[in-house]
């Protein structure tokens, strides 16, 4: 069910400070992009086998402010993996036991894809986002 690794995320204070050690090691950086809906910021950087995706609070009701304020110079936030079928993985993880966070309907994320999230408790304290191929 689960496909391979599409991102790591990692919350950050300052997006243009966090991408630069990328930059600067050859890596290729995304333009800014707003995604108020969930709150945050992101960039991402573009590696031969994923992406690492760097996570800014958008507005002060962002849920990016709890990590940080907990983790202030930033840190891994999420894994995300792919899947086929967003619906039946999460049918399947709530059959299992495995807590989705929300409302249980896929948010669209970054990549302009349905995305939703499974507790940190679940999976050893890590936040896991699912993402439909």
């Amino acid at each position: 069910m689960l496909g391979r690794i599409n991102h790591i995320a990692i919350a950050v204070p300052n997006l243009t400070a966090a991408a630069m050690p990328y930059k600067n090691l050859g890596a290729t950086v995304s333009d800014p992009q707003p995604l108020p809906e969930h709150g945050v910021t992101v960039v991402f950087v573009e590696l031969e086998n994923t992406k690492v995706e760097l996570l800014e609070p958008l507005g002060e009701n962002s849920p990016i402010w709890g990590f940080l304020a907990k983790n202030p110079a930033g840190g891994m936030h999420h894994i995300c993996y792919e899947v086929a079928d967003l619906l039946a993985a999460r049918d399947r993880a709530v059959a299992l036991g495995l807590r989705v966070l929300g409302d249980g309907a896929p948010k669209i994320g970054a990549h302009g894809k349905p995305v939703l999230f499974l507790h940190p408790k679940d999976f050893s304290g890590t936040l896991t986002e699912l993402e439909q191929i």
